[in-house]
């Protein structure tokens, strides 16, 4: 289980571990949680009152204080699970549902005709669609797009990196997901 970790102000910010989550709750600096506790841990006997200490480890943490993040970044790293996620595994060329393995990145505008290895030019296609294709233009091989390429928001993002997303976590991340995101559906 993994738990989604927030900034003071409810900005997604890491995907982290029950260890992780256990280290900022002894340290006090877990801000606030969101719905109920999904983990106990347990540790050892206090001396003195012969007490055991116990963290209760929530799915979603903030964190108090400035949080070093990857997230912060204008526009999410593109990598082909996520292009697979945000696109459905859906071909963009023929509208087939394929498993990871018959799909590929496509490149609209091929990088070596100067297209970038961007979200905004990048679909997902099967082999068969992106070798038809080859090095031309959509038009050129008389091919069309059944859907268009869009930048993932930070939200669609913390979705889109292939973890088991609890129930809470999933409705905290949708909840702020354009409405109009392949990810709805």
């Amino acid at each position: 289980m993994d738990v989604l970790q927030l900034d003071v102000s409810g900005r997604p910010q890491a995907w982290i571990n029950v260890r992780e989550a256990a280290t900022l709750y002894a340290s006090d600096a877990v801000a606030w949680t969101l719905g109920p506790a999904v983990l106990a841990l347990r540790g050892g006997i206090q001396r003195s009152s012969g007490r055991q200490s116990r963290i209760e480890v929530h799915a979603i943490v903030a964190v108090r204080g400035a949080v070093p993040s990857r997230a912060w970044r204008n526009t999410p790293a593109l990598s082909n699970p996520k292009l697979f996620l945000r696109d459905r595994q859906i071909c963009a060329y023929c509208g087939g549902h394929f498993s990871l393995d018959d799909l590929t990145r496509e490149h609209i505008v091929p990088t070596s005709r100067g297209g970038a290895d961007s979200w905004m030019n990048c679909i997902t296609a099967c082999k068969a669609c992106n070798g038809r294709k080859g090095n031309r233009m959509p038009e050129e091989a008389r091919m069309s797009l059944l859907y268009l390429p869009y930048v993932p928001s930070l939200h669609e993002d913390m979705i889109l990196r292939g973890r088991r997303i609890l129930s809470d976590q999933m409705e905290f991340l949708l909840a702020s997901v354009p409405r109009n995101s392949r990810l709805h559906g």
